[in-house]
C-alpha cells in the first residue's frame, strides 16, 4: 500500500494521550495542508453523548479536522469498527460476534488518504494490540507505512515501555519520526526521566506537554485544549521523516 504524507501515532500504553497528541498534530498539519484526515482502525468504548452512542476519541479527531468536521458520517469514515465496551477490541468483538476484518481497516484508511492531503492515524492502545485474522495494530502501522510518532505517558515504568515499543517499531522497518513526552501524571524525577529517554530513544523529542488542568483534560477534548497541546510540540523535520 503506498504511503500518504502524515504520521501514525502510537503510545507506550493505553490512556497515555494518543488522542490529545493526534488532535494537536492535526492542527499543526493544517498550517501546511488544506485537507488533513484522521483515521483509527478500531475503538472500544462508547457512551451516550448528545443523545447518541459515541466514542470520545473519534469526536476529538473529527472536530480537529476541518475536512471531517463538515461530514455528517465523519465518525464512520474515521473508524470502521466502533465497539461498545472499553476492553481489548478482539475480545469485545468476539463477545459481540463481530469479525474485525483487516482488509476493511486497510480499505477505510486508503479511502480517507485518497481524499486528503495529509493523514494522522491513531493507533489502538499500545503498539501491538491484537485484531482478528492473525493481525495486530503493529501490522497495520507497517502496512500503511507512515512514519511513527511515539507518545510516552510519563509515569513509573515508562522508560521500559518506551524502549520496548521503539524496538518493536524499528524491528518492522518503520521510521520513528519522533516522540512526545505527555506529563499526564505526577512523576518523581520527571525531568531526569525525560533526559534519560532523550539519550536512549534514537529519534528527536518533539515536545513535552505539561499536565493540563481538569477542564482541559475533559474528553472529548476541546479545540482550546488541542491548541494548547499543539503549542508545546513541533512537527518532525524532513530528515527525521526520511531517516
Amino acid at each position: 500500500m503506498p504511503s500518504k504524507f502524515g504520521f501514525f501515532i502510537t503510545g507506550t500504553d493505553t490512556e497515555v494521550g494518543k488522542t490529545l497528541v493526534s488532535g494537536a498534530l492535526i492542527l499543526k498539519l493544517q498550517e501546511q495542508h488544506s485537507l488533513v484526515g484522521a483515521y483509527k482502525p478500531v475503538v472500544a468504548g462508547l457512551q451516550e453523548i448528545n443523545g447518541q452512542l459515541q466514542n470520545e476519541d473519534l469526536m476529538t479527531l473529527s472536530m480537529a479536522s476541518t475536512y471531517l468536521s463538515n461530514l455528517s458520517d465523519a465518525n464512520q469514515q474515521i473508524c470502521p469498527y466502533q465497539l461498545s465496551t472499553p476492553a481489548a477490541p478482539h475480545l469485545v468483538a468476539q463477545a459481540q460476534k463481530i469479525h474485525l476484518s483487516y482488509e476493511v481497516m486497510l480499505s477505510g484508511y486508503q479511502q480517507m488518504a485518497e481524499r486528503t492531503d495529509a493523514m494522522v492515524v491513531e493507533g489502538v492502545g499500545g503498539f501491538k494490540v491484537p485484531f482478528h485474522d492473525g493481525k495486530n495494530s503493529a501490522d497495520f502501522a507497517k502496512d500503511i507505512g507512515l512514519p511513527v510518532i511515539l507518545v510516552v505517558g510519563m509515569k513509573l515504568g515508562c522508560i521500559n515501555h518506551a524502549l520496548l515499543t521503539v524496538e518493536a517499531i524499528e524491528h518492522r522497518g518503520l521510521v520513528l519520526a519522533g516522540w512526545v513526552a505527555n506529563c499526564n501524571n505526577d512523576m518523581q524525577l520527571l525531568h531526569e526521566n525525560i533526559d534519560t529517554l532523550k539519550t536512549l530513544i534514537p529519534a528527536p523529542l518533539l515536545g513535552v506537554i505539561p499536565k493540563l488542568n481538569q477542564s482541559e483534560i475533559k474528553t472529548p477534548y476541546s479545540k482550546e485544549a488541542l491548541t494548547k497541546a499543539a503549542s508545546f510540540i513541533q512537527l518532525p523535520s524532513d530528515s527525521s521523516i526520511h531517516a
